[in-house]
């Protein structure tokens, strides 16, 4: 038996994060999907889901046209059994990553970024799975007490995490 790894760039639209994860069956689409709508009412995703038995679809759903778009194109990259491809706008993951993770056909979540993102795929002749993602780029160093007083501003004075 072979196995192929594949590496596959993830498409984040401008001002947009995502979400890719693991779930177990059909009816995920519609409970993220109320998940997600009840969290915030300006956000704004799509959600695509990759069938792994039977017609072995790529489900969707969503409010935003592009966003659902955006997602199914990121599923059809992915192309393996069981993955979820959220796509987030005027929102993010803090903000409904507990959420998503409390849907009980969730398995688990790979990442959650805004970041340059590749996912690691594996092939096999029954099918594809994630082995793993690379979320961003490699560390530059270790913050100084500068870098420190700019993470601590950044958290409570613009963002308005901790005032």
């Amino acid at each position: 038996m072979e196995c192929k790894i594949d590496i596959q760039q993830i498409e984040i639209p401008e001002n947009c994060n995502v979400i890719i994860g693991q779930s177990h069956f059909i009816k995920t689409v519609e409970d993220i999907y109320e998940a997600l709508v009840t969290s915030s009412p300006s956000l704004e995703f799509g959600i695509a889901f990759c069938e792994a038995s039977d017609a072995c679809l790529i489900r969707h759903d969503g409010n935003k046209e592009d966003l659902i778009q955006a997602a199914i194109s990121n599923a059809q990259k992915i192309n393996a059994g069981h993955v979820f491809a959220i796509v987030l706008r005027n929102g993010y993951p803090i903000n409904v990553l507990n959420r998503v993770k409390e849907v009980q056909e969730v398995c688990r979540i790979f990442c959650a970024t805004a970041n340059p993102l590749q996912i690691l795929v594996a092939e096999t002749e029954q099918g594809r799975g994630i082995m793993g993602v690379i979320d961003g780029f490699t560390t530059k160093g270790v913050e100084t007490e500068e870098d420190q007083k700019g993470r601590k501003y950044l958290l409570r004075d613009i963002i308005g995490y901790k005032r």
